[in-house]
């Protein structure tokens, strides 16, 4: 569920051996994508949702450190597939969705903030853009995997945000939400300007290729 970062790889050692284990144990890597993607979507419309800030963020942070696994399963079942990385990627966008748009609900039902509910809505924008922006670079043959922002990052900025306000830390979650706008937006730019860099230094070579053919 966590895109390649320094976060993900440092949970990812972590839960190898467990991953591991319940691959050995006949445990597919699938369901537990799944199981991971629903229960994340759960914790944030039931919890989160519903204002019950730190259960929300406990229960999200369980099925996001679940969905490690899959990958250290996989690759020990040898059920490595293409079906499975789609699976994953999209289970991605929908608990983001569920996690961001669970805010925007919550600061709407609760206390309407016109200014926190679009800080959640852009934040879930500009992370889904973040991804697309690599998704279709690397769909056209280019590389765009960097970013100040990866995935891991922004989920642990985002439950650090909620987990605190829910222990009556003040302010908390509305930092937190507008650093993952500004860092979201910049990451987003880098990948833009990484794909653009790659696609002009492809056509200059074209060009050239054109011209000595001609000649």
């Amino acid at each position: 569920m966590l895109n390649d970062s320094p976060a993900r790889d440092f949970f990812g050692r972590i839960f190898k051996p467990i991953g591991e284990a319940l691959g050995s144990a006949g445990v597919h890597p699938n369901v537990v994508t799944i199981v991971g993607t629903l229960g994340t979507i759960a914790g944030s419309v039931l919890l989160v949702g519903n204002g019950h800030l730190f259960a929300g963020c406990m229960a999200i942070t369980f099925f996001v450190f679940l969905d490690l696994l899959d990958g250290a399963m996989a690759r020990a079942t040898g059920k490595v597939s293409k079906f499975g990385a789609v699976l994953d990627a999209t289970g991605d966008r929908l608990s983001d969705a569920a996690i961001f748009g669970a805010l925007a609900f919550w600061f709407g039902l609760s206390h309407p903030d016109g200014w926190m509910i679009a800080a959640s809505l852009l934040a879930l924008v500009l992370g889904q853009a973040t991804s697309y922006v690599k998704a279709r670079a690397e769909g056209v043959g280019l590389t765009s995997n960097v970013g100040i922002a990866e995935r891991a990052e922004r989920l642990i900025i985002v439950l650090v945000g909620i987990g605190l306000d829910g222990l009556g830390v003040p302010y908390v979650l509305a930092v937190a939400l507008w650093v993952l706008v500004v860092i979201s937006a910049y990451t987003v730019w880098q990948r833009l300007r990484t794909v653009y860099v790659q696609s002009a230094a492809e056509l200059m070579t074209d060009s050239r290729d054109e011209s000595a053919g001609a000649a």
